[in-house]
């Protein structure tokens, strides 16, 4: 039975959270995080009992539902054409979060946990690894929150989704500044990257060396370069025309990534001060240093 439309157009649609991702990225963990949150919460739901859940009356909780390859009717097409479906479904607004992973961090869990991929129970687990993300690029593609758990704790996986998706800031755009360095790549998941390599490194000063910056004297040190204050100012001014629109268009969450060569002052420092002027101007804003944490 389909959704009937509701008789209030203003009535305020349902979120109803789609969890998926590789096997060992942590959906299992999100699943429990998103319970504490206050969602209802179903695991490996079988996609052909998605419209007898979403028929009837609106349910007073958030739903959040786990999807993975191992499903009984799992396929591509069927989650897709299932979002698809929810967008056109009054009193429903769905969300995709996948929950992404590194080959390497993936092999490793699978080896320690001496577990058989789904996808390849009678081979090694990195031929698993391998058709499954090939199996879920279109997923990935059209996820709302890219999330990638690599190098991530449980604790900091809480920390991100209790960041997107906790009850009181939904319907605003969060924002997270992200600290990296390019010896280790670019993070996944960024809209924008701006290089700090141009900025003078206190690496090379005794003092700071050990420090990082968040230290005041670090933060100092950068903010005195002739070059930072002009580069803040246009960084700042250029978020504030595009933060609106992307929350206009109902953009949930965007993430600022600014590297330097160790991530650990040029990048931190200017993460920091960026953020601090982003909450300022009333964002909900979080901050991720990779290299620190």
């Amino acid at each position: 039975m389909s959704q009937a439309p509701l008789e209030n157009p203003d009535v305020e649609a349902q979120r109803i959270v789609f969890v998926t991702g590789p096997s060992g990225a942590g959906r299992t963990t999100a699943i429990r995080v998103f319970e504490d949150l206050g969602f209802e919460a179903i695991d490996n739901l079988p996609l052909s009992l998605l419209p007898r859940l979403i028929s009837g009356p609106i349910p007073d909780r958030p739903l959040v539902l786990g999807l993975d390859v191992r499903n009984r009717d799992f396929s591509v097409d069927g989650v897709l054409d299932a979002l698809a479906q929810l967008e056109k479904t009054h009193g429903f607004k769905p969300e995709l979060i996948y929950l992404d992973c590194r080959h390497d961090v993936l092999l490793r869990r699978f080896s320690e946990t001496r577990r058989r991929h789904p996808l390849a129970p009678d081979e090694s687990p990195g031929v698993g690894i391998e058709r499954e993300a090939r199996l879920l690029g279109p997923i990935r593609s059209r996820a709302d929150v890219l999330i990638d758990t690599s190098d991530m704790t449980p604790h900091d996986l809480r920390e991100e989704i209790d960041h997107h998706f906790m009850p009181d800031g939904a319907g605003r755009l969060a924002i997270t500044v992200a600290s990296f360095s390019y010896k280790r790549g670019l993070p996944r998941g960024l809209d924008m990257v701006l290089d700090c390599r141009f900025l003078r490194n206190p690496h090379w000063q005794e003092d700071l060396r050990a420090l990082d910056g968040r230290a005041s004297e670090v933060a100092d040190y950068v903010a005195a370069d002739p070059r930072f204050a002009e580069f803040h100012a246009k960084v700042l001014d250029l978020l504030e025309t595009l933060l609106p629109a992307y929350a206009e268009e109902g953009k949930a969450h965007f993430t600022v990534g600014l590297g330097c060569t160790g991530g650990r002052h040029r990048s931190v420092a200017s993460a920091e001060k960026l953020a601090a002027a982003l909450v300022e101007r009333g964002w909900r804003v979080s901050i991720r240093h990779r290299e620190l944490d």
